[in-house]
């Protein structure tokens, strides 16, 4: 069973604050620092993933480093070639360049916190990601099917600014790209 914590927000925009990956992926976001907040400082956002939550593709944040907070439950994170688990209290940074990924292992929910710093784009790619997962393009993170996966490979070459893969290697996803720009798919509405 799922347990959903409801997303609430004392903001008169909440509402464009949530971010719901579901059910491309088991996660759930409010937007606490928007790039727009902070001047690009950073982008902050409290974070719900669901059990057993599987891991996007290993990837890095060229000019970025990511913090992971856990404010409840364990969150598996790897860096670097090694996975560990981070515990509510405690956090790790990845810095920029570092391959990473997470994923929720357990069979209980997680609460955490993601910041960005700078934010770059990093707040239009989450947007981004959401909004084609909400249309049905991206039906699964990771992806288990074609058209899914071409759609992934788009949206990252078109922020490789903000986010690369490593595993899948980069340039299997540049080929998906230029495969989705053959079929005519397009990531804008």
């Amino acid at each position: 069973m799922t347990v959903h914590e409801p997303m609430t927000s004392t903001r008169p925009d909440a509402a464009d604050r949530m971010l719901d990956f579901r059910p491309g992926m088991g996660m759930r976001w409010e937007i606490t620092h928007g790039a727009d907040d902070t001047v690009g400082w950073l982008f902050q956002s409290t974070n719900w993933l669901d059990p057993r939550m599987p891991s996007p593709p290993v990837h890095v944040h060229p000019t970025s480093a990511e913090t992971f907070v856990v404010i409840e439950g364990a969150l598996d994170v790897y860096v670097d070639g090694e996975w560990s688990q981070v515990r509510a209290g405690e956090r790790v940074t990845v810095p920029a360049n570092v391959p990473h990924t997470l994923r929720n292992g357990t069979d209980a929910p997680v609460k955490m916190r993601t910041i960005v710093e700078p934010a770059g784009r990093a707040e239009l790619f989450f947007r981004h990601m959401h909004r084609l997962i909400q249309e049905g393009k991206i039906k699964q993170l990771p992806p288990k099917e074609p058209r899914s996966a071409i759609y992934v490979a788009m949206l990252f070459g078109s922020y490789s600014d903000v986010i690369r893969t490593t595993k899948p290697p980069a340039a299997l996803f540049k080929v998906l790209a230029g495969i989705g720009r053959m079929l005519r798919f397009r990531l804008e509405p």
